[in-house]
């Protein structure tokens, strides 16, 4: 059977996402929602209140060591050690509730995927993460934990959970009404709070540029969902203006902006890899990566602001003095700036901010240069 054969697989909110007018399309395996009432009045409505994505497609997981968690600080490290084997980050030095964005990498020190590692805050949930793949890497993604991992830890899958995040403005007023211990969530922490006999796993994180979190509720929990979705500052958002929110603010789609033959440095994520891991060097591909750090990268991810009023979408081709130094990997239009926005890649003499660029859109040249990133500022609770 092929892929297109195979049935989209449902969320337990499909039901809901039906009964409220969602327009489904297949995304990564699921039957989805890209719209309701439409994505630029959803990317604005999330941009000024509250939006309401379900993003249970994801592969939420826990990896635990042998013999299960306990109440000590060592069994944090010894499954920190473990995962630091396949990611650049520091997670040694996680403190309990905090949340790290990392990269998994191939040997050439490639980007595989994109995830969010937590440490439990539960003194006894020590020698337990809480991760957070892409939806449409995951299987991959466990797969190689239990390559590298196995015996020494195990992976528990959650992806028949729900997932969703609560991103804008008024997300902490609606969140807060049924968990009110997470106004005290800085950015990227994370605490375990019970909802009536709901327990649920709340994140002060998000994919929007946003403050916002993500709730990871029990299957059972869909009328707690839909409580969500009946106060007024809320509304359910899909994934046309998740994409479009998330280009804004300048943050990359795995299998777009990322993909195995770019590395941190290219991808402008250089800031994942802190100070004692770049000292260590013991992470995958850290001589090449290092070596970027140290004198440079080829090419370098960028923010590209398109001059006049038509989009450049993904595969357009960038050129710069005649020559092709680039190509855009994520390109739309930014309902929140009114303008054509985009990412992509282009030869590191051409990164700089100003930088004049001609893009090949449907075989017409169209100016651009080489813009700061985000394109609309970063609004999280610091």
């Amino acid at each position: 059977m092929s892929d297109q054969d195979t049935p989209l697989l449902k969320t337990p909110l499909h039901d809901l996402h039906v009964q409220l007018g969602g327009k489904m399309v297949g995304f990564a395996g699921y039957d989805m929602p890209i719209q309701f009432e439409g994505v630029k009045a959803e990317h604005l409505w999330t941009r000024a209140h509250c939006g309401l994505f379900d993003v249970s497609h994801m592969g939420p997981c826990f990896l635990t060591i042998a013999g299960g968690p306990r109440d000590d600080p060592d069994a944090h490290t010894e499954i920190a050690k473990l995962i630091e084997m396949l990611v650049p980050s520091d997670i040694q030095g996680l403190k309990p509730g905090q949340a790290r964005l990392t990269v998994l990498l191939n040997e050439e020190g490639g980007i595989l995927d994109d995830l969010i590692i937590t440490r439990p805050r539960q003194p006894h949930q020590q020698g337990m993460l809480y991760i957070v793949v892409n939806g449409a890497m995951k299987h991959q993604d466990w797969a190689l934990f239990k390559e590298k991992l196995t015996p020494y830890a195990e992976l528990t899958r959650a992806d028949d959970q729900i997932l969703v995040a609560m991103q804008g403005p008024d997300a902490e007023a609606v969140v807060t009404t049924h968990f009110p211990q997470a106004a005290d969530l800085g950015f990227m922490e994370c605490i375990r709070l019970e909802k009536g006999d709901l327990s649920c796993l709340v994140s002060r994180c998000g994919y929007t540029g946003e403050d916002g979190f993500e709730l990871l509720i029990p299957s059972e929990g869909v009328g707690f969902v839909t409580e969500l979705l009946a106060d007024s500052r809320v509304k359910p958002i899909g994934l046309g203006a998740r994409d479009s929110l998330r280009l804004e603010a300048g943050l990359c789609l795995y299998g777009h902006d990322l993909d195995p033959g770019k590395t941190p440095v290219e991808a402008g994520l250089t800031w994942v890899i802190q100070k004692t891991r770049r000292a260590a060097a013991d992470f995958p591909g850290a001589a090449k990566i290092l070596d970027q750090i140290e004198n440079g990268a080829p090419i370098k991810r960028v923010g590209i602001q398109p001059l006049d009023r038509a989009p450049a979408r993904e595969d357009t081709e960038i050129f710069a003095d005649g020559d092709k130094v680039g190509v855009i990997t994520s390109g739309g239009f930014g309902p929140t700036t009114e303008t054509p926005v985009a990412m992509g890649y282009v030869a590191s003499a051409h990164a700089k901010i100003g930088t004049e660029l001609t893009l090949m859109v449907r075989g017409k040249p169209r100016a651009a240069k080489v813009a700061k990133l985000p394109f609309v500022p970063h609004n999280y609770q610091r």
